[in-house]
Order: structure tokens, then C-alpha cells, then sequence
């Protein structure tokens, strides 16, 4: 558990697991002169599947501490709200559904949790997907059944309701079965009309078989944490990505083991292949604006100017 000392001025944190090597780092103090902000920022690194007892001191700390304004969580997201749930004023309804945090911030006295994912996943969607690509039939394989995954099922879920295009068909592997048990429960609980199937696949090899039978154009994406907080990829160097399709990896920095597969097929599959800066982008300016109370737009010219600095300052992300 690292030490954590009262902030001297106006912080918002970083709760994850190597956040030093994070692009935000540089980033914050960029896009905080851009926004007028007078804060800092610092990361809080704990290790996978940490105690409880390390999730609630890290929350009650951000609770007490006058200074201490809030925080962005990834990694621990499930984890920390399970452990601390009863320490949070308040929660918006994502967070209840989900039963995750990824945004912690004050209102007044009061200490609110937000599930950002289906926000920031579905906007990082819409940036890489063209207008209309389902309508051809395309399939999503989500390979990964954590909370990033059931987050972007949730804006998928929305979005059909609202009589929008969506996957044909939506395949979710894991490697463990109580994670595609509990999505399935949400979805249960949601009465979902996607057509979603849910594989348990504890080996590399049995990822690569979901990823043969998609169809044409459709996605394949990243969402185990393999290729950042831990080596690999969630697939073997013999799977075949569909012809005309996407590859998303939900990360931007690490070994992307994930991301170099896909673009070893790139030119010979007509792959389209994204990392998770976009993601990255969304992410961190919706968890300031909810920390900050202040208005930052998902588009337009202001959107792109923190886009560019955040880019120029890392030279996206290297």
C-alpha cells in the first residue's frame, strides 16, 4: 500500500498499476494550463486483485482529504467499488448497474462514483466504426469479459434501443467463467435484445476458433489488459482476422503484442487497426470534466486542441 501523504493543493489521482509510465502524466499539466485549472496530478500504483483493505484506505483518503478532488480508476474499477461501496455519498446510475467506479469525485461534502465506460467507450466507437458499418452484416468478438467489455455492451444495448445499427451478433470470451456469468446477469437484468454469445476460452487457441468464425468486416478487440499491465495478447500468432474488418486494442502503451499481429495482416486482410489512444483521449477529459465541474465538449475544435497537446506532448504516446 503506498504511503499516501494530504495534498498541499488542489490533486486529482491516477489509481492504477504502473501509472508513472502513463502519457497523462505529461499530459495533465498541459491540458490543466489549457483548461485553466490549478491542479496536479498523482498516480496511486496498487497491484491487481489488491486487498480491500488498500481499495478502501485509497478512497477514504480521497474522501478526507480537503485537497485530494477526485480520481480516475482503471485496473481496479470492479474491485475498488466492491471493497468501498458504502464510503461513496453518492453513485450515478452506470455504477449501480455495473458495479464499478472508473471516475471519483466531491460534490461539496459528498463523495460520488461514476462508471464512465459506456460514455467513453461508445464515443471511441463511434470515432473508429464509419457510419453504417453494421448494416453490412459485421460481427464484434470481445476478447475479455471485464468491466471495459460489459461497458461498451451497455452503450451497444443503448444504442439499438434507440434504433441505431448494431453488431450482428456480439461474441464475449474470457478466461474465467464467473466474469461471463456476471455480464450475462447484467444483460439479464438490462432484457438486452443483442444477439451476444458467451465463450469461455482459457486458452489463446480457443480465441483464435471465435476469431474464424466471424463474419467479414466485422471487429476484433482487445480488452484483456494483455500487451500493458502484462505481456502477451489474448490471441496466438496463427489467428485470422476477418477480411475487411477492425482490430481495436483498448490499450496505447506496453508491448501490443495484440496490435503487431494485427498489422502484420493489415495489407493482406484489408484490417483496419486502431490502438486505445482515442480511448485514452475520451477517457481522462470525461473524468476531469466530472473532477473539475467544468465543460469540456466530446467534438469540435476545443475537443481537437487537448486532442493535439496530448498528442504533441507524447508524440502519442511513445
Amino acid at each position: 500500500m503506498p504511503r499516501l501523504e494530504p495534498a498541499g493543493s488542489p490533486t486529482m489521482y491516477f489509481i492504477g498499476v504502473t501509472t508513472g509510465a502513463s502519457s497523462i502524466m505529461k499530459v495533465f499539466p498541459k491540458w490543466a494550463a489549457e483548461l485553466e485549472l490549478d491542479a496536479t496530478i498523482r498516480g496511486i500504483d496498487l497491484p491487481i486483485d489488491d486487498t480491500a483493505d488498500s481499495y478502501r484506505s485509497v478512497v477514504s483518503f480521497i474522501k478526507n482529504d480537503p485537497h485530494s478532488l477526485g480520481a480516475l480508476v482503471t485496473t481496479h474499477k470492479l474491485n475498488l467499488y466492491k471493497a468501498a461501496r458504502d464510503l461513496f455519498d453518492g453513485v450515478g446510475e452506470d455504477t449501480a448497474l455495473l458495479e464499478e467506479v472508473s471516475s471519483i469525485s466531491k460534490r461539496g461534502a459528498e463523495l460520488w462514483g461514476h462508471a464512465m465506460d459506456p460514455l467513453t467507450s461508445g464515443l471511441s466507437l463511434e470515432a473508429i466504426v464509419p457510419d453504417g458499418h453494421w448494416t453490412g452484416g459485421g460481427e464484434l468478438l470481445l476478447l475479455g469479459a471485464g468491466g471495459s467489455s460489459l461497458a461498451l455492451t451497455l452503450y451497444l444495448h443503448r444504442r439499438r434501443q434507440r434504433g441505431l445499427d448494431v453488431p450482428a451478433r456480439v461474441v464475449v470470451t474470457n478466461r474465467r467463467a464467473h466474469r461471463l456469468e456476471e455480464m450475462r446477469a447484467v444483460h439479464t437484468r438490462l432484457g438486452t435484445t443483442l444477439n451476444v454469445e458467451y465463450v469461455l476460452a482459457p486458452r489463446p487457441e480457443l480465441n483464435d476458433e471465435q476469431v474464424t468464425t466471424l463474419a467479414p468486416r466485422s471487429m476484433v478487440v482487445n480488452a484483456t489488459g494483455l500487451g500493458k499491465d502484462r505481456p502477451g495478447s489474448p490471441l496466438t500468432s496463427a489467428a485470422v482476422f476477418p477480411e475487411g474488418g477492425l482490430a481495436w486494442d483498448f490499450n496505447y502503451r506496453g508491448d501490443l503484442l495484440f496490435l503487431d499481429q494485427a498489422r502484420a495482416q493489415a495489407a493482406a486482410r484489408g484490417l483496419r487497426v486502431e490502438d486505445g489512444w482515442t480511448y485514452f483521449i475520451h477517457g481522462w477529459t470525461r473524468v476531469i470534466a466530472e473532477v473539475f465541474h467544468t465543460d469540456i465538449p466530446t467534438s469540435g475544435s476545443r475537443f481537437d486542441r487537448l486532442a493535439d497537446i496530448a498528442h504533441t506532448t507524447t508524440q502519442k504516446g511513445i
